[in-house]
């Protein structure tokens, strides 16, 4: 199936039912009255995040969704039927934004969240509510009033653990294949990913992690080169991040300036991000002769001036993976016990990863701005919008 992480779509809730106007017509009863029933309320909108999902991708052909309309009024004190409700399923960790105020209206972390982005119509009432001692035969009754309809931008950021970061052909996707089960494409170009994987990497039979691998950044990324921040921000979720350097890069360059070009990045997308516990990982150590090793990888050490842990790893013959797996979970394991232990540092923790989502969004958002003003520059002769306002009040209708 194919991963798409975004999609813009419209949701338009049902429009209530009208009220009826009726007079009672029974044999031998006369001056019957009024018996015009209320119409029903119209459908809302619902999203609902499920874990068997994992892709927008129904959203890029239905472009849109619409609830059912409630039932009008009918006579003998007939309410019309509700219009039924419709819920949008999509994948955990998904998050609704208004597409025209650029409102956040949810973000669906859990399995079963669920939120109503669109408020059905409120349904119109029948004559018989105008009936009074004055007023004995009413031919008043109020329309439904429309539903609620939004322009929603669906934005999914995947779930995982650990997020690996890095250039292309660092070995990402090589190091994923070789701790876990999943199989991404690997080839020796550039830009051979280019969409996440997930990997479930089980140290034993209970003990297991989520691990992302997103396609590679290149010098840039955070201005929108190359594939830039369109799947950078899958990194936003994430409780570490392990840095891939390759110690043996094909073109010319160096892999400590390789390593400094990420660290920009990273803190040019979100400041926030760089300071999340962040491990640093040499992969393809085996093509380096062994007496030049210790130097190389002094020159990465010193160029991050890096204090965190490092590790010197061969993702393709997996030398190196079975420790920097078992460290990654014990790390995870004592995380999560301090922040069940600790309210403060969850608070805190919270704060922060809202934090990144803040920055990530605006980054985001800076460039997306950028690249309308570019298309409208380009398309100077648009049409006019029409900023008319629907009138939603409560309408009161005289029949002849």
């Amino acid at each position: 199936m194919k991963f798409v992480d975004e999609a813009t779509i419209t949701v338009e809730a049902g429009k209530g039912g009208n009220g009826c106007v009726s007079f009672r017509r029974e044999k031998y009863i006369e001056k019957g009255g009024p018996d015009g029933g209320d119409g029903g309320h119209g459908g809302s909108v619902y999203v609902r995040a499920d874990e068997n999902v994992n892709t927008l991708i129904d959203y890029r052909f239905v472009r849109r969704y619409n609830a059912e309309n409630g039932e009008g009024g009918k006579g003998r004190d007939m309410t019309g039927h509700k219009g039924a409700d419709i819920t949008l399923v999509v994948p955990v960790g998904t998050t609704l934004i208004d597409a025209d105020s650029e409102e956040v209206l949810a973000d669906l972390r859990e399995a079963g969240d669920t939120v109503k982005v669109a408020q059905g119509g409120h349904r119109g009432v029948g004559n018989t509510r105008f009936k009074s001692s004055t007023n004995r035969a009413p031919r008043q009754f109020t329309k439904g009033s429309p539903g609620e309809s939004r322009n929603l931008r669906l934005e999914l950021k995947v779930l995982a653990d650990v997020g690996l970061l890095g250039l292309p052909n660092a070995g990402k996707s090589t190091l994923i294949r070789a701790v876990s089960a999943a199989k991404p494409k690997v080839a020796d170009y550039p830009f051979t990913t280019m969409v996440p994987n997930l990997g479930v990497v089980r140290v034993d039979a209970l003990r297991s992690f989520v691990m992302a691998d997103i396609p590679g950044l290149i010098a840039g990324a955070s201005d929108g080169a190359g594939l830039g921040i369109r799947f950078l921000k899958h990194l936003v979720r994430t409780r570490v991040l392990l840095h891939l350097v390759d110690m043996y890069p094909f073109d010319e360059s160096t892999p400590a300036d390789n390593a400094v070009a990420i660290v920009n990045e990273l803190e040019q997308f979100s400041p926030t991000l760089a300071q999340r516990e962040r491990w640093l990982v040499l992969n393809k150590i085996d093509m380096v002769p062994e007496d030049e090793r210790q130097a190389l990888v002094d020159s990465v050490v010193s160029a991050l001036d890096w204090e965190g842990p490092v590790y010197v790893i061969s993702a393709i013959s997996a030398d190196g993976t079975q420790p920097l797996v078992r460290d990654l979970m014990n790390w995870l394991e004592e995380h999560r016990a301090a922040l069940a232990a600790d309210p403060d540092l969850l608070e805190a923790d919270t704060e922060h990863r809202d934090q990144v989502e803040r920055e990530a969004r605006e980054r985001i958002q800076t460039l997306s701005e950028r690249r309308r003003s570019k298309r409208k520059a380009e398309q100077a002769d648009d049409d006019d919008f029409d900023d008319d306002d629907d009138d939603y009040d409560v309408e009161v209708v005289y029949t002849p």
